[in-house]
């Protein structure tokens, strides 16, 4: 049986990708209660990392795209640590957004609306909508783009 959640993803053509494994001595996610902390989901697509420095050279628009794979990886997260299930979310509680960039860029705002937006657009304004961080970092692992961790509570 598809659940509400998986069936939305469908309607929107979003297909996501599988969990990805820890890169180092850490796990991708933690529950707490009914709290499921997701570690920082790095930017990467089908091609691989996207990598690069907002303010020099990727524009605001590619790096809210970058921020979107970093959604859909939470997501794909979340999944998991919902034993598959989605529709046990009862909300995005929070995301925090890492955007590799030049000192004087100042819309980080921007790029991590690109993972936002898709929290919204995939589960709904009353369960998507979320307390944010969005802060401009000089270096991020691998030279990526974007790095978000999230909160999420579960049933």
């Amino acid at each position: 049986m598809t659940g509400t959640i998986d069936a939305r993803l469908a309607e929107l053509k979003i297909t996501l990708p599988d969990a990805p494994a820890p890169a180092a001595n850490y796990v991708p996610f933690v529950q707490s209660g009914n709290l499921v902390f997701v570690s920082g989901q790095i930017s990467r697509d089908e091609s691989g990392f996207i990598t690069g420095k907002l303010g020099k050279d990727v524009d605001t628009e590619a790096g809210a795209a970058a921020a979107r794979t970093c959604g859909l990886a939470l997501i794909a997260q979340l999944r998991a640590a919902c034993d598959g299930d989605l529709d046990r979310l009862v909300r995005v509680v929070k995301l925090g957004g890492f955007v590799n960039c030049t000192p004087r860029f100042v819309e980080q705002p921007q790029v991590v609306n690109g993972a936002s937006d898709l929290m919204v657009e995939v589960f709904g304004p009353e369960k998507g909508a979320h307390a944010r961080a969005a802060v401009g970092v000089p270096a991020l692992p691998l030279g990526v783009a974007v790095e978000i961790e999230g909160i999420f509570e579960i049933a």
